[in-house]
C-alpha cells in the first residue's frame, strides 16, 4: 500500500477527535443532538485549521445508517466512503478551480433530485471566495430555500469577499488559529503512535512554524521526519526550517544588555558563518523581546527551560523596561527596513547599533521653582536695557548681580519683580491686560499698592480687580488688600519691559541680516531689498 501522509492519516474522523474549536464543536453537536441542524453552514478561518474536516464529520452525522446524531459510528458503509471520499451524496467542489457561472448551474441542476444512498444531500464547497459574482447570484435563491434534502456547507479563509447576501443566508463559524501548545502536544501524540523519536526543542519548533494551523504541523513533522531519517532532533529541524539557533539571539541580547559592542560583532559573524537569514533574526528578536517583557512584569508567563525561559528571566534582570520596550520597536522598524538595504548583514549591524546608541531619556530632575515673597519686591527703578550693535546681540548694561526667577538666571535690571509674579500667575484676558500694565508703587503683609498707566484706565473694573486680588491671595496664601492707583508711572510696566525686549531682538535680528555677507551678496547680484516688516527673531 502506497504511504499516507500524516496529515491525512491523522485527520480526525469525529467531533471528539477534533483539536481546539470548542466553541464550533459544541454549537454543532448541540444542533444535531436537538434536531436543529440548518441548511447552509459557512466555515472561515486560515489554512490547516479544520474547515473542512469539520464540513466532512458534518456530513457523516447527517448520513450516519445508525442514524442522525453528533457521534457517527464511522463503520457504516456511508461513513466509510465519506472517509475515504467517494460517498455519492457527498459532493465536494472546489471552487477556484470551477469560478464559471455555467459550472454552478450545472451543479444547482441537481439539487431537486433526492439523495441515492444516503440521507441528505451535502454540497461541500471549498474556498467558495473564489466564485464570480455571477456564480454566486446563481447560487442565492437555492442556498436560502433549499430542498429539505439538500444541505449546503461552505468554507473559506476569506469571508470578507463573499457577498453579504451570501453571508446572510448561512450560519457562519469563525475557526480559531491553533495555540503553539495544542499543536506541540499533537504533534508529540501522533509521532509516539508512529514511533518516531523526538525530542521536546524539535517539537516546539515545529508548532512555532506551523504558525496556528495543524495541518502545515503535520506536513512538517512528515519533511522533519524524513530529513531525520526517522527521528526527529531540534538540530535537524532548525536545519530543516533554516532557522537560527536561539541561544544566538539570546546571547545577542545578552552583549546588547550589557553594552559589550565587541560582543555583539562577535555574535553577528558568528550567525553570518552560519549562513542565517538576518530577517529571521530580527522576527527572533521581537519574539524574545516580548518575552523579556512579559517575564519583566509577569514573570510566571516565562514557561519551563525547553524554550530558553531561564536564559529569558536572566535577560529581563540586565535590561530596564524602558530599554526592552524600545529595542523592541526598532527590531520592528528594522523588520521593515531590512528588506531594503543592499546587505541584510551590514544591515543588521545598523539595527544593533541604533538597538546601542538610543537610550530613553532621563526626565527624573527636579524642576520645581521657588515663588518669590510678598517682601521681596522692589520699588526701585529698572534700568532700560541698551542694545549694541556689535554682531547682533542685545546687551544688558549693568552692574547688578543675577538673581534666580521663574525661568532660570536672569538679569535683574532685565525683569522686575512684579514682573515675575505677573508671569508665575498665569493670568489669562483683561485681569493679565491690567496686572502686565502695572508697576508696583508700595507693598506691605497686607496691602499691594499698584499705579495703572493712564492710557488703560478702561481697563479697571470691580469684577476684573477682585479676580487680580483672589489670584494674588492664592499666591502668597494670605490675606492681601489690592490697590490699584491711576497714575503715570515712572517704572516700566511688565508689558512695557517685553515690548523693549521684543523691540531690541528685532533690532538685533535685523542687524544680523544687513550685516551678513550672504544677503549683502544678494542685494549686490539680484537686486533685493530688505523688507523690515517681514523679519521676526526666533525664540
Amino acid at each position: 500500500m502506497s504511504y499516507q501522509v500524516l496529515a491525512r492519516k491523522w485527520r480526525p474522523r469525529t467531533f471528539a477527535e477534533l483539536i481546539g474549536q470548542d466553541h464550533v464543536r459544541r454549537a454543532l453537536v448541540h444542533a444535531l443532538r436537538e434536531d436543529r441542524v440548518h441548511h447552509a453552514f459557512l466555515f472561515t478561518g486560515t489554512r490547516g485549521v479544520g474547515k473542512t474536516t469539520i464540513a466532512r464529520i458534518l456530513a457523516k452525522s447527517l448520513n450516519c445508517m445508525q442514524g442522525v446524531s453528533a457521534e457517527p459510528c464511522g463503520e457504516c458503509s456511508a461513513c466509510t466512503e465519506i472517509d475515504e471520499g467517494r460517498f455519492v451524496d457527498l459532493i465536494e467542489v472546489d471552487a477556484a478551480s470551477r469560478t464559471k457561472v455555467e459550472d454552478t448551474r450545472e451543479l444547482l441542476d441537481n439539487v431537486q433530485y433526492a439523495p441515492t444512498r444516503g440521507r441528505y444531500k451535502v454540497y461541500l464547497i471549498d474556498e467558495v471566495h473564489m466564485l464570480s459574482n455571477h456564480s454566486f447570484n446563481a447560487l442565492l435563491k437555492t442556498l436560502e430555500e433549499p430542498p429539505p434534502h439538500v444541505k449546503f456547507l461552505l468554507a473559506t479563509t476569506d469571508p470578507q469577499r463573499l457577498p453579504v447576501t451570501i453571508l446572510s443566508r448561512c450560519l457562519q463559524f469563525n475557526l480559531k488559529r491553533l495555540p503553539g501548545d495544542s499543536i506541540r502536544d499533537y504533534l508529540h501524540h501522533v509521532a509516539s503512535e508512529e514511533g518516531v523519536e523526538t525530542d521536546p526543542a524539535a517539537l516546539n519548533l515545529l508548532a512555532r512554524a506551523a504558525d496556528g494551523s495543524m495541518r502545515d504541523g503535520l506536513s512538517l513533522l512528515d519533511q522533519a521526519i524524513a530529513f531525520g531519517g526517522g527521528r526527529v532532533t531540534g538540530d535537524d529541524v532548525r536545519d530543516m526550517l533554516g532557522s537560527v539557533d536561539r541561544d544566538h539571539v539570546l546571547r545577542l541580547i545578552e552583549a546588547l544588555a550589557k553594552q559589550n559592542a565587541m560582543a555583539v560583532f562577535q555574535q553577528i559573524q558568528d550567525m553570518s558563518a552560519l549562513a542565517v537569514d538576518f530577517l529571521q533574526v530580527v522576527e527572533e528578536l521581537i519574539e524574545i523581546f516580548h518575552r523579556i517583557a512579559l517575564a519583566q512584569f509577569i514573570p510566571d508567563s516565562v514557561g519551563d527551560d525547553l524554550d530558553g525561559g531561564d536564559n529569558i528571566m536572566a535577560c529581563a534582570q540586565l535590561m530596564a523596561p524602558e530599554d526592552v520596550q524600545l529595542c523592541y520597536q526598532i527590531a520592528l522598524t528594522g523588520r521593515r527596513d531590512l528588506p531594503l538595504v543592499p546587505n541584510q548583514q551590514s544591515g543588521f549591524e545598523m539595527l544593533m547599533l541604533r538597538m546601542m546608541t538610543f537610550q530613553p531619556l532621563d526626565t527624573g530632575k527636579d524642576r520645581s521653582v521657588r515663588k518669590p515673597s510678598a517682601s521681596s519686591f522692589s520699588g526701585t527703578r529698572a534700568p532700560t536695557p541698551q542694545v549694541s550693535a556689535d554682531r547682533g546681540a542685545t546687551h544688558m548694561e549693568t552692574s547688578e548681580p543675577l538673581v534666580q526667577t521663574i525661568d532660570g538666571v536672569m538679569p535683574q535690571t532685565e525683569k522686575s519683580d512684579w514682573e515675575a509674579v505677573v508671569a508665575e500667575l498665569k493670568l489669562e484676558g483683561l485681569v493679565r491686560e491690567l496686572a502686565a500694565n502695572c508697576v508696583l508703587c508700595s507693598h506691605d503683609e497686607s496691602c499691594i499698592r499698584l499705579g495703572l498707566r493712564p492710557a488703560y484706565v478702561h481697563l479697571r473694573n470691580d469684577k476684573v480687580e477682585k479676580r487680580l486680588e483672589k489670584a494674588l491671595r492664592d499666591y502668597y496664601g494670605r490675606g492681601i488688600k489690592l490697590v490699584i492707583d491711576s497714575a503715570d508711572p515712572n517704572d516700566a510696566t511688565p508689558q512695557q519691559l517685553a515690548e523693549r525686549r521684543d523691540a531690541a531682538r528685532r533690532q538685533a535680528a535685523e542687524s544680523d541680516i544687513r550685516n551678513d555677507d550672504n544677503i549683502r551678496a544678494m542685494q549686490e547680484l539680484f537686486d533685493a531689498r530688505i523688507i523690515p516688516d517681514s523679519i521676526h527673531a526666533l525664540d
